[in-house]
């Protein structure tokens, strides 16, 4: 009887210090896993440091690593629908290289999916806590996921990972999703499919520092609003009708004012205090509607979501 194989993808930006540790760790899950096949395919996603140059060594070293190098930095989204696309295993798991998703999870989420009895197609973690994680961050990581499921039809657990093990079927659903604005944790949501979550604690990187600013954060948050619901455009258009229904009894009690106590309408401060407001909600919602016109623009463009340089084919080749 064939083994049935597990690729794990793991998206590589700037982590030549954080890969060997991570190759031994999941070298020894896969060895207490002697019936399952490992294929383990590393994306280096245009990093700047030796990231590749380890990847190739690794690759010499073993054959069960396979990768894909791209020809600039495309984004942990390209490198993940890279990764699924290249891979070919029974099920797929998805994972940093830094270690705080921690592969020794990977047979309990193997075991879930294998049992028949339990009919689920898609094992997914998440933190129970953000320890070692600045307190700031963790408060607006906390709003995003409140204000995101209130508003939007996918729903997105708090403290969810991008690390999952899912079946082939799954992955081949979102394959399916091309879209070229991508944030994997609501279309993960969106093509369904059983999901059972396993909770783990933080756990702070192996090596290297985290490429997450809080700049970066704040704009995959709105790229996940964006991606996912219409309902930014929906409060700009409501806040539009009560800010002109505002103004129009404003002129009515003006008006009426005038003529019943003779007091013409005066104070230039607050004439202008009422400008600038009426000019920053202009601005706001023009901004709301001028960031999803930019997503249709790229989406139309219908660009590639990312451009492979090399291959461990290209590198056979070359020798």
């Amino acid at each position: 009887m064939a083994k049935e194989t597990v690729s794990v993808v793991v998206s590589c930006y700037n982590e030549e210090k954080s890969l060997p540790l991570f190759y031994d760790e999941i070298n020894k899950v896969f060895e207490k896993l002697p019936k399952i096949k490992l294929e383990l395919i590393l994306v280096d996603d245009g990093s700047k440091d030796k990231t590749l140059e380890v990847i190739k060594n690794l690759h010499n070293e073993d054959s069960r690593i396979r990768f894909l190098s791209f020809s600039r930095n495309f984004g942990k989204e390209a490198a993940m629908y890279a990764g699924l696309e290249y891979a070919t295993g029974d099920y797929v798991a998805v994972m940093d290289a830094d270690l705080q998703d921690p592969p020794n999870l990977l047979p309990k989420m193997l075991e879930i999916l294998m049992d028949s009895s339990t009919n689920f197609d898609s094992v997914a973690t998440r933190r129970v806590n953000r320890v070692g994680e600045p307190p700031i961050r963790s408060f607006f990581a906390r709003a995003f996921y409140k204000i995101i499921n209130k508003i939007s039809d996918v729903e997105l657990v708090d403290g969810a990972r991008d690390y999952r093990l899912m079946t082939r079927q799954m992955v081949d659903a979102l394959l399916q999703l091309k879209e070229y604005n991508r944030f994997s944790k609501g279309l993960f949501s969106f093509v369904g499919f059983n999901t059972k979550w396993i909770e783990y604690e933080n756990v702070k990187r192996v090596a290297g520092e985290t490429k997450w600013s809080f700049i970066s954060l704040s704009k995959y948050a709105l790229e996940g609003i964006v991606a996912f619901t219409t309902a930014p455009l929906t409060f700009a258009a409501l806040l539009g009708i009560l800010f002109c229904i505002i103004a129009f009894i404003m002129i009515i009690v003006i008006i009426a004012k005038t003529l019943i106590f003779g007091d013409p309408t005066s104070g230039w401060p607050s004439m202008i205090c009422i400008l600038f407001l009426v000019s920053g909600i202009q601005l706001f919602c023009l901004g709301i509607i001028g960031e999803y016109l930019s997503k249709t623009y790229l989406e139309c463009k219908k660009r590639p979501i990312y451009i492979i340089k090399e291959t461990e084919k290209d590198s056979k080749k070359k020798e």
